[in-house]
């Protein structure tokens, strides 16, 4: 069974599908994460038993016949370098910061030192969600860093003072600081309540008649043994936990 797409989605990807293949003898899961972008088209082609995405399906993509399992919530992270005093955001100071608007620290209450900003690549689910929730309209600076992966992003962010970046909450560590948006910070609960702003649900799609196999593979990463273990050990929150607290 192959199992392609979100980089974000691959500590729940790869840690469930090897324990699936330890409790179902002569089943393995290759998981690969090539951006949520070829996830979806590996899924769409048939090169792929399920595509994993980090993002909702755009328009041209509604057509192609795909069936969607939410199998957790995320929250996208504006991180700065711990040494930033700057605490908190307005979504509109992030859009202007990333779309080369806002230029200096000390226009939104820090230091006077030059904003360093680190972006995505085009293939990135996160990418598209930012752009999506944040920019509305508005380019990103084509001055910024652009780099494939979230791993890349944080190392950057923690070595340089004037950094700033975004990531999926799950990958957030004590390297990088996370900032509130809207005067809401990235939480468990603010993301269930949707209280902030800068949340998406996590996907894994497939497409037609799924094989036995695929279907419980993701039966499994809708137990409680995935989700409440697997999943929350990411970083990330069950797609039970709005029922969980009682919504």
């Amino acid at each position: 069974m192959i199992v392609t797409g979100s980089t974000t989605l691959l500590p729940i990807s790869e840690v469930s599908g090897e324990m699936y293949g330890e409790l179902h003898e002569g089943t393995s899961v290759l998981v690969s994460g090539m951006g949520s972008s070829a996830g979806i088209e590996s899924v769409t082609k048939g090169s792929s038993d399920i595509g994993t995405s980090s993002r909702e399906l755009k328009d041209a993509e509604l057509d192609l016949g795909l069936t969607d399992t939410p199998v957790a919530y995320d929250a996208i992270a504006v991180i700065v370098n711990p040494d930033n005093p700057v605490d908190s955001l307005t979504t509109m100071q992030v859009r202007a910061i990333f779309a080369g608007v806002i230029t200096n620290w000390s226009q939104v209450g820090g230091p006077d030192l030059e904003i360093g900003l680190v972006n995505r690549d085009e293939a990135s689910g996160t990418r598209e969600a930012f752009s999506k929730i944040i920019m509305d309209d508005a380019q990103f600076d084509r001055g910024a860093v652009v780099l494939p992966g979230t791993g890349q992003v944080r190392a950057v962010v923690a070595e340089v003072e004037g950094a700033v970046g975004y990531i999926s909450l799950g990958f957030v560590t004590d390297e990088v600081k996370a900032v509130a948006i809207d005067g809401v910070a990235p939480s468990e609960a603010s993301v269930v309540s949707g209280d902030y702003p800068v949340q998406r649900i996590l996907h894994f799609f497939t497409k037609g008649e799924i094989s036995d196999a695929a279907a419980s593979y993701i039966e499994y990463v809708l137990s409680p043994e995935v989700q409440d273990v697997i999943v929350r050990d990411a970083g990330f929150i069950p797609i039970t936990a709005k029922e969980a607290l009682g919504d």
